[in-house]
């Protein structure tokens, strides 16, 4: 009998703390927005030049699934179609940068409604320190409520793909394993990929990748462990590697290589094409 109380006790014991590490462990966007404390990663997101902008789409407002209003940069599909991408933003938030992109993606998708995501929350930064606490302040169960509530809005008949860049980039990710068979395809411009087989398991839509080789953080090694990882668990992944830095598809950073940007853009926009017919 007492050795009985001794294994239940253990037991307990073992299922408390398995429990409690699985709730405490934290994600790959979580670990990545922990590079806010990183003044090397600070220093490599200058603040964006002010740029012209003409805004072709509206701002619109819909319900996340906590209960809580959500709110996205929205430009409508010209033939009115059930086509979706969803656009997510780097560190500074939902800027005119960022709109930008995605007015230049809905040009060249004409059959694509695009949804630029608000992660922030209405939050835009103008300066690093800003933006590192925006970004490390980005809760997981808030992010993804804001997503679901604007899969829910969209309907269970909609295709949708998703892009992003940095911080977008991993919830480029995350969205796209959210949508699971919904999910068109999925686009990450250096941003953290998942490192676990059941995060990555729900993931239907094919993956394309585009890193940077002197990337300090997502890096080759980190990639390439990816890579594995969608092998071993049948996922599409498709990947290049450029010459070149963290940021250097955003022009408004001085990482930016042209050369190298405009062959990624051109990448990202024949698979989005491709998956988006």
């Amino acid at each position: 009998m007492f050795q009985k109380i001794i294994l239940l006790t253990l037991l307990s014991f073992l299922l408390f703390t398995c429990g409690e590490n699985k709730s405490t462990e934290k994600g790959a966007t979580e670990k990545f927005a922990e590079n806010a404390d990183d003044k090397d990663f600070r220093d490599k997101h200058e603040t964006p030049e002010k740029i012209d902008f003409n805004a072709n789409g509206i701002t619109i407002n819909y319900p996340a699934t906590d209960g809580e209003e959500a709110s996205a940069y929205f430009l409508k599909a010209k033939d009115g179609g059930k086509n979706y991408l969803f656009v997510i933003h780097e560190w500074y938030g939902l800027n005119d940068h960022i709109k930008r992109e995605a007015q230049r993606l809905h040009e060249a998708l004409p059959n694509t409604n695009v949804m630029a995501l608000d992660l922030y929350d209405g939050k835009v930064a103008d300066n690093p320190d800003d933006a590192g606490k925006y970004m490390k302040a980005v809760k997981n169960e808030r992010a993804k409520a804001i997503i679901e509530g604007a899969i829910k809005m969209i309907g269970t008949d909609a295709k949708i793909a998703t892009i992003g860049w940095c911080f977008g980039g991993g919830w480029s990710l995350q969205s796209s394993i959210m949508l699971g068979e919904q999910g068109a395809g999925c686009v990450i411009y250096y941003g953290s990929p998942v490192q676990k087989a059941d995060e990555l398991e729900p993931l239907k839509a094919d993956v394309l990748g585009i890193f940077g080789e002197k990337d300090g953080w997502i890096n080759p090694d980190v990639v390439k462990k990816f890579d594995a990882l969608a092998k071993a668990t049948g996922k599409n992944f498709k990947y290049k590697i450029f010459d070149a830095d963290h940021a250097f598809a955003n022009p408004s950073s001085p990482r930016y290589v042209e050369a190298a940007a405009q062959e990624a853009n051109a990448m990202a926009l024949e698979f989005l094409k491709e998956k988006l017919k």
